[in-house]
């Protein structure tokens, strides 16, 4: 088990960019993931880690040993890939035991012993005998798990483990992970498209984008409080509302304007004020544009501040609220409410605590 440093870490292919200066600490034990849509380049982030890439610049270190130029079998990582990649030739318990063939177990145990500590551990006890292409999706999912394991590795990256599987496998199955990390209390990469299991699974997580990160911190920093307009609206649901900045009273509350409508923001100013980021509210003028944030269970027909009046185009029954699609002059708007409009047209509004302001364009 180790801490784990990326510094400046850049990956290029030609003219293309793959990674641009990734920078991230990891700590001994912590499940970390990183999160983004196909191709912002969180799967180079950890091959990269690994050693399948080479950065082009930068330098990836585990504790206080530099292995950016070591290869893979140098570095003391066990992987689980998103095909499993399991030998078809050999039985479960050769799966498993596959990487022992390298590396003594940890503890000084034997083969045998190793593979059903590990077998139980993912609760696949008594299949050791078992043919791989006899398993289900899942089951595969978790031995390929136990054969990552094995070796005892310092750090566990996981590439999309359970992308093939269908929901409610992969909600079962996430969960058995998490429960197994905190049983070895190893230090875990886990790479993901899916924001819920991002944030279900995380200790902390990295939004990826276009190969920078975006944004580091806990599921709740993440989703409660977004630094930029891109994080905002890729974690999780939300409503991204355009207007201009009116005024900014002594309180920090700032008031704007959109949609021949005034609001009032008092839930927080994301970023440092780079790269088209607000910082204090200070930093911010009359006539500023602006792009505020605000979560669809943030809407209530009963919240007195911040009402707008919405045009209905759509409603969703999922069982313990109600989606509403609507439309605010030509804005989408999406809201998680209580009950079914029994109209056409709806008013809402939003507490000014619960809205955030995550880009500026002066």
């Amino acid at each position: 088990m180790t801490d784990l440093t990326l510094d400046d870490v850049s990956v290029t292919y030609g003219d293309t960019t793959a990674l641009d200066s990734v920078s991230l600490s990891i700590a001994d034990g912590e499940f970390f993931t990183l999160v983004g849509p196909s191709g912002c380049g969180k799967t180079t982030t950890l091959r990269t880690i690994a050693g399948f890439e080479r950065p082009s610049a930068g330098s990836v270190r585990f504790a206080d040993r530099d292995v950016t130029g070591l290869p893979p079998e140098d570095r003391d990582v066990g992987v689980v890939f998103q095909n499993y990649a399991l030998f078809p030739h050999m039985t479960v318990g050769e799966n498993v035991a596959y990487g022992l063939n390298f590396a003594d177990p940890p503890g000084g145990g034997s083969d045998r012993d190793r593979v059903e500590e590990l077998l139980e551990l993912v609760d696949m006890a008594g299949f050791a005998d078992r043919d791989p292409e006899s398993l289900s999706g899942g089951q595969q999912q978790r031995v390929a798990l136990a054969r990552a394991l094995a070796p005892g590795p310092e750090v566990l990256l996981l590439d999309e483990p359970m992308s093939a599987l269908d929901a409610r496998l992969r909600e079962h199955l996430r969960r058995q992970v998490k429960r197994v990390q905190r049983e070895l209390d190893i230090t875990t990469v886990y790479v993901t498209h899916d924001q819920e299991e991002a944030l279900a699974v995380s200790d902390r997580l990295a939004v990826v984008n276009d190969g920078r990160i975006e944004q580091v911190g806990t599921p709740e920093q993440v989703y409660r409080e977004p630094e930029t307009r891109f994080v905002a609206g890729f974690v999780g649901e939300n409503n991204l509302l355009d207007g201009t900045v009116a005024g900014v009273d002594a309180d920090g509350t700032v008031r704007v304007r959109a949609n021949d409508t005034e609001f009032a923001v008092a839930g927080g100013i994301a970023g440092d004020g780079e790269d088209g980021e607000v910082g204090a509210t200070g930093a911010l003028a009359v006539g500023d544009h602006v792009t505020v944030s605000v979560r669809p269970a943030a809407l209530d027909p009963s919240e007195r501040s911040n009402r707008i009046d919405l045009a209905v185009t759509d409603t969703a029954f999922l069982g313990e609220r109600v989606r509403v699609d609507a439309d605010w002059h030509g804005t989408r708007i999406v809201a998680h409410l209580d009950d079914r409009p029994t109209t056409d047209s709806v008013q809402l509004g939003f507490s000014p605590e619960d809205a955030r302001i995550v880009a500026v364009d002066d």
